[in-house]
């Protein structure tokens, strides 16, 4: 494999910060270049072979990196002779790519840190032309987003500015891709194009195959001054490595129906959807800490024959969209769609199963320990039925039992919860502000409030 960079970017939305005439990739940001961080980070996961495509300020590139051997690998150079896109300037350097099985693509102005192996098994398990790294942001409103099924294959990608009223998928294209190098022969030499704008879209529209990768770790531009500060604090305080997937996660695993949206009755239209008030602020928080936040949630109105999983699909399409008018995001959401129970008028009898994810059962919280390498000793699961509590205790998580929705009242399950709380924002503030500087007998029933 060999990792292709964009570093032709100006940077002007970074003047205020940086020196005039420095490339974007060569701004500093907590003490060394952008295009540094990335690579080291090739050189530590044995990429060896890198192509740089520059074009505004490639001499200041050129000169502070030479071939790439005193940083442990190999540099050459492609040097655009006008602004091509990030898709044109992929195909200027094809020369360059020599017998190449696979190429990383690394936009020059991001910093990331990810776990190099899942990403490329991904990729490998896959058999499309490519892989895009996708995540949620806190901005989907003003982002290019993309939708995928299921099996992660992608089926469309949704430009900006959106239509008013549409419903969409938080995934947003994060500037990272694997890429096989027969892409190219989609691609016209010398002509201005953009991966994400021209060549994907169209690749899908002719049916061929692209999956997202989808991805909870550090991935952010630095493309502005705001985004710069941020980023710079979050390398500056570790958070840009502690979220790579290599290391353990914490996770806040939440309920969906009476603890971020109102209860209602067997929830099966995105029309019925509607935040409780305080919610999207507690995960908006989730989203600043260390934490991942993460939906599990039963939906039996599948199995019932009241809506289909793309129904479903719908619905969460618009909480993430109400999610982000308030600039928060979910990391995922798993739902069950089963229910053991036979009988009901109009049911969907391939639901219905006994089957491992439906709660108190921890099927999807095994899902997620899978996907996000979760730490279960710092994990919460906070839920307003005895059924996520009883989760919670099945999977040795901390439970917080919230008195909106069902506030617990269904006594099915007998089994007190660690903490009780009012709603998800105060549930959320006692987990990030205090629960980590008390001491360990803080489970204890005196604590319980």
């Amino acid at each position: 494999m060999i990792a292709f960079i964009l570093a032709g970017g100006k940077g002007t939305r970074l003047k205020e910060i940086t020196p005039e005439n420095i490339p974007k990739p060569m701004v500093k940001i907590a003490g060394k270049p952008i295009l540094q961080y990335q690579i080291e980070y090739l050189a530590k996961n044995n990429v060896k072979k890198v192509v740089a495509s520059v074009g505004y300020g490639a001499g200041a590139i050129k000169k502070y990196f030479g071939d790439g051997n005193k940083f442990g690998l190999s540099i050459t150079y492609s040097e655009e002779p006008q602004p091509l896109g990030t898709a044109g300037a992929f195909k200027h350097a094809e020369p360059l790519f020599g017998e190449a099985k696979d190429i990383l693509i690394l936009y020059g102005d991001i910093i990331f840190d990810i776990d190099f192996k899942r990403l490329i098994n991904f990729h490998n398990s896959h058999s499309g032309l490519g892989t895009l790294l996708v995540h949620p942001n806190d901005h989907p409103d003003d982002s290019d987003l993309l939708e995928v099924d299921d099996a992660s294959k992608i089926l469309k990608f949704i430009p900006k500015p959106h239509p008013a009223g549409q419903m969409y998928q938080n995934l947003v294209n994060a500037g990272i891709y694997v890429l096989k190098p027969e892409i190219a022969r989609f691609i016209k030499k010398g002509q201005k194009l953009d991966f994400g704008q021209d060549v994907f879209p169209a690749l899908v529209g002719k049916g061929k195959d692209l999956y997202a990768y989808r991805s909870s770790e550090y991935v952010k531009d630095a493309g502005s001054p705001e985004r710069y500060r941020e980023v710079e604090k979050d390398i500056i305080s570790g958070k840009v490595y502690r979220r790579n997937l290599i290391n353990k996660q914490k996770a806040i695993f939440m309920d969906r129906d009476g603890v971020i949206n109102e209860e209602v009755n067997y929830l099966h239209s995105p029309e019925q959807l509607e935040l409780i008030e305080s919610s999207a602020e507690a995960i908006k928080k989730i989203n600043d800490s260390d934490y991942l936040g993460i939906v599990v949630t039963n939906q039996p109105v599948i199995a019932r024959g009241l809506c289909s999983e793309k129904d479903i699909a719908e619905i969460h399409k618009k909480l993430d969209v109400r999610l982000g008018e308030k600039h928060a995001f979910l990391d995922r959401i798993y739902y069950c769609p089963h229910h053991p129970e036979r009988g009901f008028e109009g049911e969907n009898r391939e639901y219905k199963i006994d089957c491992a994810c439906r709660k108190p059962k921890t099927g999807m919280l095994r899902q997620a320990e899978h996907d996000f390498n979760i730490d279960k000793e710092k994990s919460f699961i906070i839920g307003d039925a005895t059924a996520d509590i009883m989760t919670g205790i099945n999977a040795n998580l901390k439970t917080i039992l919230v008195r909106t929705g069902h506030a617990g009242k269904d006594k099915k399950y007998d089994c007190p919860p660690d903490f009780v709380f009012e709603n998800l924002k105060e549930a959320v503030d006692f987990i990030i502000d205090d629960y980590e500087r008390l001491s360990p007998d803080c489970c204890s029933e005196e604590k319980i409030r």
